[in-house]
C-alpha cells in the first residue's frame, strides 16, 4: 500500500511538474519566439535577470509576476461567483485530462510493476471527452457573468464552435476504436508497437479529423472566432485580469498539451520507437547494464520518445496558429457540419468494411 502511495505521488508530481512547471510557461514563450522567427523579427528578447536574457525566457516569469500583482476587478453588476467559477472550470477540466493519458508503458524492475499512468481507466477516452464537454461552461459561464456585450458574444460563439466540432472529433476517432477494440489509452498505445500498426497509418483520414476538431475545440487561430480580437476585444475572457487571466490563459496553452499527447498517443505510435520494439531495447539493454537497470533506461527512453513526438506536434499546431488566418463563423459552422461530420461517418463506414473484410 505504501508503494503504491509513493509511485502515486512521483507521477502525480511529474505530471504537475510537465504541465504547470515546464510546457505552461515555456510555450508562453514560444508563442512570441516561433511567430518571430516566421515573421523575420527578434521575438522576446528583453526580460533578463543579471544581464542574462536566455533567449527571452525570463519573459514567461516576468509575464506571471506582472499578472500576479495585477488588480483583479471584476465589472459592476456582472455575476461574482460564476466570474470567478469560470476560470476555475477551464482550467481544472484541462489538468483532470491528464489523469488518464499515459506517458509510458508498463515496466517491471525489482519485483515491482510500474505503469506510467496516473488512472489506468477502461474508459479513459471517454473520461476526456467527458471533461472536455465540461470545459464549454467556463467559456459560457465566463462570456454570461461578466455584463458585458463582447465577452457574451464570445461566449455563445464559443459555445456553438465547441459542440459542434466535439461531435465530429468523437466520431473521427471511432475508427481507432474499432481497430484497437478498446477506449482504454494505455492499450491502444501498447498496441502500436509495430510502426506500421501506428494510427497515422490505418487511419489517416480520422487523423485529419481529429486533428482539425482538436484545434477547432482549442479555440486558436484559424479557430479564434470566441476571442477574434479585431471584432469583440478579446471575447469571452474581455472582462478578466489578474489570476483569473492567467487560469484561461493556461488552460488554453495546456490544452494545446493535451492534444498532442492525444494524437501522439493514438496516431503516433505513443511512447514506441519506429521500428524498434520495447522488448527490443530492454534485451539490448539488458546485455549491458542487467535486467532490472535496463529495465529503468527502457522507461526512461520510452518517457523521452513520447515527449519528443508531443513536442513536434506542439510546433505544428504552433505553425498552424501563425500560418492561416481567420475563419468566419459561418465558414467554421460549414466546416464542421457540412464537410468533417459527413467524413467522419464515411470514415467509420470505410474502417467497418475493411474490418469485415
Amino acid at each position: 500500500m505504501t508503494s503504491d502511495l509513493i509511485e502515486m505521488s512521483a507521477k502525480m508530481l511529474f505530471i504537475l511538474a510537465l504541465t504547470l512547471g515546464f510546457f505552461s510557461p515555456i510555450l508562453a514563450w514560444l508563442e512570441r519566439k516561433q511567430s518571430a522567427l516566421m515573421q523575420d523579427r527578434i521575438g522576446a528578447n528583453r526580460a533578463s535577470i543579471l544581464g542574462f536574457t536566455i533567449i527571452g525566457l525570463f519573459h514567461s516569469l516576468a509575464d506571471v509576476i506582472k499578472l500576479l500583482t495585477k488588480e483583479d476587478f471584476i465589472p459592476t453588476n456582472a455575476n461574482r461567483f460564476f466570474h470567478t467559477l469560470a476560470p476555475l472550470i477551464s482550467l481544472v477540466t484541462v489538468l483532470v485530462a491528464f489523469i488518464v493519458i499515459p506517458f509510458g508503458g508498463r515496466y517491471n524492475f525489482w519485483g515491482h510493476e510500474v505503469n506510467l499512468v496516473i488512472a489506468d481507466l477502461d474508459i479513459g477516452l471517454l473520461f476526456i471527452f467527458a471533461f472536455a464537454g465540461l470545459s464549454t461552461y467556463g467559456t459560457v459561464l465566463a462570456g454570461w457573468s461578466s455584463n458585458n456585450n463582447w465577452s457574451l458574444l464570445g461566449g455563445i460563439r464559443g459555445a456553438a464552435q465547441m459542440l459542434s466540432y466535439e461531435v465530429s472529433m468523437g466520431l473521427g476517432i471511432v475508427g481507432i476504436l474499432m481497430i484497437y477494440g478498446s477506449v482504454n489509452l494505455s492499450e491502444i498505445g501498447m498496441a502500436q508497437g509495430d510502426f506500421l500498426r501506428w494510427g497515422i497509418f490505418l487511419q489517416p483520414l480520422g487523423f485529419i479529423i481529429f486533428l482539425v476538431c482538436a484545434v477547432a475545440e482549442n479555440k486558436r487561430i484559424p479557430f479564434d472566432i470566441p476571442e477574434a480580437e479585431s471584432e469583440i476585444v478579446a471575447g469571452y475572457f474581455t472582462e478578466y485580469s489578474g489570476m483569473k487571466f492567467i487560469m484561461f490563459w493556461m488552460s488554453e496553452f495546456l490544452e494545446i498539451v493535451v492534444i498532442a499527447f492525444l494524437t501522439t498517443v493514438m496516431f503516433l505510435g505513443a511512447w514506441h520507437l519506429p521500428f524498434i520494439s520495447d522488448r527490443t531495447v530492454i534485451h539490448f539493454l539488458t546485455g549491458i547494464v542487467g535486467q532490472n537497470p535496463a529495465n529503468v533506461l527502457a522507461m526512461c527512453v520510452a518517457v523521452c520518445t513520447l515527449l519528443i513526438k508531443v513536442c513536434i506536434v506542439i510546433w505544428f499546431l504552433m505553425t498552424i496558429r501563425w500560418t492561416l488566418p481567420r475563419f468566419r463563423y459561418d465558414q467554421i459552422m460549414k466546416l464542421g457540419w457540412k464537410i468533417l461530420l459527413p467524413l467522419s461517418l464515411v470514415n467509420i463506414l470505410m474502417t467497418g468494411i475493411v474490418i469485415l473484410i
